[in-house]
């Protein structure tokens, strides 16, 4: 395929992409009101954004890692740490950006000796290693009983409101998706490619494949910790167990159903993980109201819906075929 219509491909998976966030928008303003339905784009858009990060473990590099929630703790903690300490967002979000990016470094480490399940068994340790020490730094993290988060501000301009968050948040999305494709076009992202292939033929190739590896955690942790920087204030709590391995997986399952090989697959997949749950309880609301046994009817609903989209789509939302 040539350079031109291989552009052209990605340029209509972005617009595909943009397009279905804008028709979810829209309709969730016009059945939820503007309100909700901007809060719930914010999530949206910090979910893409920690996509981002596993996207470019797991897509590029061919990692899989089974502990990216811990990485978005991190995060979120720095940020809740240092705001209510009084630190303006303009040193806070960078803080924990590199405590994100530090703990996917440390996380890495095995990399260079373990391989396949292996690895990921031992990101999943790193995980509950987080979560466990959260628990018990009672004087730093209040434990089980969380934090409060106080709103992002920066000037005495306070992120609050709905339509604020969900500026926030696309404009992180939108800086995070320009650096990624600058990442995958580079050097670094033809290492990435390499090592996922085949890591034996891109060490013959002269790549050092633990140096890969390590830099690919390294920003997807970074961009995790981006986005649990936003998390933290847009849910106004943190605690331990929001972070636990549910949420790694959730991550892990965002990005396969989006398309793992694509930037645009983030984006894709924070729609159906966010979104199609909300679409859901509104239908089941909408047909049988007052009905109790609904939370199990949800859950089974979304998982059918799961299952298709993996049926229908196997390399994703954002991938051919």
């Amino acid at each position: 395929m040539s350079g031109a219509a291989a552009y052209g491909r990605r340029r209509s998976a972005v617009f595909a992409a943009a397009a279905a966030a804008a028709a979810a928008a829209t309709a969730m303003l016009w059945t939820l009101g503007a309100e909700y339905a901007l809060a719930q784009a914010a999530f949206v858009f910090t979910y893409a954004l920690a996509g981002l990060g596993v996207i470019l473990v797991v897509g590029q590099c061919g990692q899989i890692p089974l502990g990216q929630g811990a990485l978005l703790a991190l995060g979120a903690y720095a940020e809740t740490l240092l705001a209510l300490r009084g630190v303006p967002p303009l040193v806070s979000i960078p803080a924990a950006i590199a405590l994100g990016a530090a703990g996917g470094g440390l996380a890495s480490l095995p990399a260079r000796r373990l391989g396949g399940l292996y690895f990921a068994m031992s990101t999943l340790a790193f995980a509950l290693i987080v979560e466990e020490g959260l628990v018990r730094w009672e004087g730093l993290t209040h434990g089980a009983a969380g934090l409060a988060v106080p709103a992002l501000a920066l000037g005495g301009v306070a992120a609050d409101g709905a339509v604020a968050q969900a500026a926030v948040s696309l404009a992180a999305l939108a800086l995070a998706w320009a650096a990624c494709r600058r990442w995958v076009g580079s050097r670094l992202g033809r290492a990435w490619r390499a090592v996922r292939e085949d890591e034996a033929a891109a060490a013959a190739s002269g790549i050092d494949p633990g140096w890969a590896k390590t830099r690919a955690f390294v920003l997807g942790g970074g961009l995790a910790g981006f986005a649990g920087a936003l998390y933290a204030h847009w849910i106004g709590f943190v605690s331990p167990e929001q972070f636990g391995l549910m949420l790694s997986f959730e991550l892990l399952m965002l990005a396969f159903i989006g398309g793992v090989q694509r930037l645009s697959g983030a984006l894709w997949g924070a729609l159906v993980i966010v979104a199609l749950p909300q679409a859901i309880a509104l239908v089941r609301d909408l047909a049988a109201p007052g009905y109790d046994g609904a939370a199990g009817v949800e859950m089974l609903l979304f998982g059918a819906v799961i299952v298709a989209l993996i049926l229908l789509r196997p390399l994703g939302l954002a991938g051919r075929g």
